[in-house]
């Protein structure tokens, strides 16, 4: 039975992967338990794993005293110098206790426990794994759906794919076979929770470390990814050789590598981009493929205005507004398209607010504060209005006025007689003869046309 024991800890803890020490450690915990269950804790015990025999030996102490008052824990000189000539008063003498008869109840307790504390033990292995493996891809199997989301079989445990991380074009069933990417391991009562997710902008990122060696290596370093999950992703990179091409280098042999990156993704567009350090070279690739004419940059709060000719407008903002908004969250910057039309009026504005500001003596950034940036709104302003703003008086308004009227004068659209005709646009030109200024569109819009 002995020989049994110490095979059946060797099996299990090969089996489970389970360090020895601890099945052991177990194992005498259980008998301890079951001990003190059938002597209702009076015993002083100590329980030790005999290695060379296998048993598991229980010893019971007693305190040597001259008057007995409980049997249990003490034991008369004279009994104990049977035991030991030389034991004295005071000292603690230990007796091996045969468990062989701890009776059933006690004996199931002990198997209670040791289940209990290998389970816990297995457990703790996993965790262990798991969390160490925290931001890898890992596969496994679709097994069931719960309120949370999919439940995924990877082997030893169970992960879950919460309804929020899924792709929402992706749609899964039973037995398929999934990637996910672990961004979470929890420790719950029934054991740990692994947290996968598809939707998550790093999934994109483990994945190309996968399959781009130079991006493994190091040679290609990954500077950011925007996602929109199961539509359209931007993926920035910076090559630190000289020799090696980011997107040459992502996109492979006739593009074997892009390819497998999109089969994963289910069609996922994906645009790489060339990461640089200086903020409108990066907006300008970021915003490809739409070609741009200008940006300016506000540092202060981190915006960028971005002007693009009028045909390349619904490029620049994307399907529902996704190109510049992936860019946006790319950069980390606000982003205004504005049409080159759109910013010539906006300019023009802008010199004639300026001008009154000047014959005034009074900042430009007032007037703006102020919501009078055109000169449309100036001369429609009541005096009651105008004298709000900081330093004006009934002088500075006279001048304000008599501008005004001058700039009003000057910008009067010439006759019909005297208007020219448009020129004609190129072959192949996209935009309309007399099209319209179109409206600022900015990151947060969201226009219906498609790109």
């Amino acid at each position: 039975m002995s020989l049994e024991l110490k095979k059946s800890i060797d099996h299990i803890s090969k089996e489970r992967r389970i360090d020895r020490d601890v099945l052991i450690d177990t194992l005498e915990e259980a008998v301890r338990s079951a001990v003190n269950k059938k002597f209702n804790n009076k015993l002083d015990i100590e329980v030790n794993f005999n290695e060379e025999t296998g048993d598991v030996e229980v010893y019971q102490f007693k305190i040597v005293t001259e008057d007995i008052d409980d049997p249990d824990t003490e034991i008369s000189l004279e009994e104990a110098k049977q035991v030991d000539p030389n034991v004295e008063l005071e000292d603690e003498l230990g007796f091996k206790l045969h468990v062989e008869n701890l009776g059933r109840i006690a004996a199931q307790s002990a198997k209670q426990v040791i289940i209990q504390r290998m389970r816990d033990a297995e457990q703790e292995i996993i965790y262990e794994e798991y969390i160490e493996r925290k931001g890898e891809i890992i596969s496994g199997t679709v097994q069931r759906r719960d309120r949370s989301g999919w439940i995924v079989n990877l082997g030893r445990t169970e992960a879950l794919l919460p309804k929020e991380e899924q792709v929402p074009k992706e749609h899964y069933r039973r037995g398929d076979r999934i990637q996910g990417y672990i961004i979470d391991v929890k420790k719950e009562g029934k054991g740990p929770q692994v947290v996968l997710s598809r939707s998550h902008p790093d999934f994109m990122a483990a994945l190309f470390r996968i399959e781009v060696p130079e991006i493994s290596d190091g040679t290609i370093k990954i500077m950011g990814v925007a996602r929109d999950p199961g539509f359209r992703a931007k993926i920035a990179l910076l090559s630190r050789d000289r020799d090696v091409d980011p997107v040459g280098a992502c996109v492979g042999v006739r593009g074997s590598r892009i390819n497998k990156i999109v089969q994963e993704f289910k069609g996922e567009r994906v645009d790489i981009v060339l990461w640089s350090p200086d903020i409108t070279t990066y907006a300008v690739n970021a915003l490809s493929p739409a070609r741009i004419s200008s940006i300016t940059v506000d540092e202060d709060d981190k915006a960028l205005e971005v002007v693009v000719p009028d045909s390349q407008h619904h490029l620049a903002i994307g399907r529902k507004g996704q190109n510049v908004k992936l860019a946006s969250k790319l950069l980390g910057w606000k982003i205004d398209i504005v049409t080159e039309s759109r910013y010539g009026e906006m300019y023009a504005h802008r010199q004639d607010v300026e001008h009154v500001a000047s014959v005034t003596g009074i900042s430009v950034d007032q007037f703006y504060a102020a919501g009078l940036n055109s000169l449309e709104v100036l001369q429609s302003a009541s005096d009651q209005e105008l004298l709000q703003l900081e330093g004006m008086n009934e002088q500075r308004l006279d001048d304000l006025r008599s501008a005004v009227n001058l700039l009003s004068r000057n910008a009067a659209p010439a006759s019909d007689a005297d208007a020219q005709p448009p020129e004609e646009t190129e072959p192949g030109d996209d935009q309309e003869p007399w099209a319209g200024p179109e409206a600022n569109e900015t990151a947060q819009d969201d226009p219906e046309e498609d790109a």
